[in-house]
Formats: C-alpha cells, structure tokens, sequence
C-alpha cells in the first residue's frame, strides 16, 4: 500500500455544516444561532470570559494568598515508636531506615519526633532531632547523633 492509496475509515469524516443556506437545508432562519442577542449578530464575539459586565469569574475567585517560604527545608519524619523495630545496640542510619519501610526515599533529611516511647539503646545517627526525642533516645541509654545534610547521599 502507498500513501496515496491511504483514505480515512467510512463514517469518520463528515461535511462541513453549511448555515445560512434556507430552511431546506435545516440551518436557515436563524442558522444555528439562536434568538436575537450579541451573540447571533454578525462580526465579534464578547471576549473569553466577559460576561456581560458583571464581575468574571476570574476575579470573584480568592486568589493565592500569603507567603511561600523558598527556604523551607521539608523532613521525613520518623517517630521513636518507629525505632522499636530495630534491636537494642543497632545503629539507626537513613540508609537503614529506608531500608526497612520508615521512609520512601533519601531526597529528604531525616526527622526524628518523640511520639511514642523507646526502651532499648539505640544509637541514631539523623539530621534532625526534637529536643523532648533527643532526650528520650539519652534516657533509653542510647546517643542521638545529628549528621550535617551533605553527610547522606542528598
């Protein structure tokens, strides 16, 4: 087959509607448009969106408000009933625990929250603590070590 042998599948071409042409040709009279009004004259149509001079809706809708810090660093955070899962001595990295479901990826520094109680020495090496899970990693007998974001693989 050559390309000049190529046609369109029956039905899926149809004729340009031709208005205006009478009434025997089914779009006479007003020709699909309607009754009277700006829209069935001739020439302009209104613009997109006006609408007829009251308020558009553009304009009625609120608008973003208030202020997008581009400086907020976003964490993934973790809570310390998370970090029961690990045995006592073992030491808590983003590696490991991406490695074992707590966090989806490494794109994010790492979070540590005091939700929740921890009761085996752990020692956690993330970017950030609260101050109260800090001090409940320290009274479980662990240590809560903070790693500067370029010492992950960010």
């Amino acid at each position: 087959m050559q390309a000049h042998q190529l046609k369109p599948s029956p039905g899926s071409r149809h004729a340009r509607k031709r208005v205006g042409r009478g009434n025997a040709a089914g779009q006479g009279t007003y020709s699909g448009r309607g009754l009277k009004g700006q829209k069935a004259r001739s020439g302009r149509k209104p613009r997109r969106f006006f609408e007829g001079g009251q308020t558009r809706l553009m304009r009625r809708l609120p608008r973003r408000r208030g202020f997008k810090n581009p400086f907020r660093v976003e964490y993934c955070a973790v809570n310390l009933s998370d970090l029961r899962i690990f045995d006592a001595g073992a030491e808590v990295t983003p590696e490991f625990l991406k490695e074992r479901g707590l966090i989806r990826n490494l794109k994010r520094p790492v979070k540590v929250l005091a939700n929740g109680a921890l009761d085996r020495a752990l020692t956690v090496r993330v970017h950030k603590f609260s101050q109260t899970a800090r001090e409940k990693i320290e009274a479980a007998g662990g240590s809560a070590m903070e790693m500067g974001n370029g010492d992950s693989s960010n």
